[in-house]
């Protein structure tokens, strides 16, 4: 499986999605062979290889032929059309989650039901096939996850039913709150609320781009050529894992220097009971020569129940956080038998040939308060049993 990085530095929208992924290397042939599981007709998928300020780049483009009316399609129409497709039930279930989010999106904007509110623009066959053209072109690069940059939007105003609006469109507005976003001076809108769905419904994660080993690259070409820089969607893809196991955590931080130390243990009892990975102090000066902690909590989960504890228990005011990507060596617990008894152990491999091991902390301490050693005689001791390799027990 891969991980993938959207780098939305021209916007994005389907048809660049689609352009993208051919670019990168899907076969236009059993990319247009999958969408024919979807019961839609007079359509054509076309591709050519086109510049970009100097880039080169794929355009996709849907063609409707016999000039197939545009209705209005409400939810309930798109759900049924998935489901007496032939297409696989992942493939079904991501395309309606993408699908459902622009739903929501335009209900949102037009203060109506999400099973009354039509789509106009985004009703038509080519939204169909650039939403599932997608997800099926993801599936067939093997992409598990998603990363996405900042996004720019471009400027100027936008042409709907509804009439002519500023950009970002609404639906588009709406679709990527918490994302980051920016402007620039293109003149028209570049990120589509198509695009933006897509990002929405597969939950496509923003941040910097995760430690890969990248062996995928792809341009998805805009329609229009702009000046300043290349109207391409990128996409670089790749093995998250590098000697080991790579995953993104997110740290949670803040400086302290009003808390009695003493609280510090409770505090941490609390964090590691609600999920945290790891909790660490450090000695730090602030302003105006006053000594001060500061706590960081590094967490994958829980987020909000961590955030709440340490507004919570602490007497901190605010919290800086931010992603990071951390890698790990494969790892497992055994028991192992010692001359005290079982005692668990923990092994790290980082290739076939190394291995460190180390028995676990709270095992040792039971121990030592058991037979009255010191913990540092008790790891020696379990430490060459473990050398000796006895049988491990259950």
């Amino acid at each position: 499986m891969r991980t993938a990085y959207l780098n939305c530095f021209s916007g994005i929208s389907g048809d660049m999605c689609l352009g993208t992924l051919l670019d990168a290397g899907i076969s236009s042939k059993e990319l247009t062979e999958a969408l024919r599981a979807i019961p839609v007709e007079n359509y054509a998928v076309t591709s050519e290889k086109v510049q970009r300020a100097g880039i080169a780049a794929t355009k996709v483009d849907v063609r409707i032929e016999n000039h197939v009316h545009r209705h209005e399609t409400r939810w309930r129409d798109i759900e049924d059309l998935i489901n007496r497709s032939a297409l696989p039930s992942h493939i079904k279930d991501s395309g309606l989650a993408v699908f459902r989010e622009l739903f929501s999106a335009e209900a949102i904007v037009h203060g109506s039901s999400f099973d009354e509110v039509h789509l106009h623009e985004l009703g038509g066959i080519d939204c169909i096939v650039d939403i599932f053209g997608t997800v099926i072109g993801f599936d067939m690069l093997g992409i598990n996850e998603i990363f996405v940059s900042p996004i720019n939007l471009g400027s100027g105003t936008v042409k709907t039913s509804h009439g002519i609006l500023p950009v970002p469109a609404p639906a588009t507005a709406e679709l990527l709150k918490a994302y980051p976003v920016y402007s620039t001076d293109s003149g028209f809108e570049l990120t589509t609320p198509t695009g933006a769905a897509i990002l929405r419904g597969l939950n496509a994660k923003p941040g910097p781009i995760p430690v890969m080993i990248m062996d995928i690259t792809g341009y998805g070409a805009g329609g229009r050529e702009i000046e300043s820089l290349p109207n391409v969607l990128r996409l670089v893809a790749g093995n998250p894992n590098i000697s080991g196991n790579s995953d993104r955590i997110t740290v949670l931080e803040t400086n302290i220097d009003d808390m009695n130390p003493q609280l510090y243990e409770n505090i941490f009892d609390k964090l590691f009971g609600a999920g945290a990975l790891d909790v660490f102090l450090e000695n730090i000066i602030m302003k105006k020569g006053r000594p001060a902690h500061k706590l960081t909590v590094l967490a994958d989960k829980n987020i909000k129940k961590i955030t709440e504890i340490i507004f919570r228990e602490t007497t901190t005011i605010g919290l800086r956080t931010y992603t990071a990507d951390r890698i790990i060596l494969e790892r497992e617990i055994k028991k192992m038998q010692t001359r005290f008894g079982s005692v668990k152990v923990k092994f790290a491999r980082l290739d076939a040939g190394t291995t460190r091991i180390s028995a676990e902390y709270e095992d040792i301490k039971t121990i030592s308060e058991d037979t009255g050693l010191s913990m540092k005689n008790v790891f020696e001791a379990v430490n060459i049993d473990i050398q000796n390799n006895k049988p491990a027990t259950k």
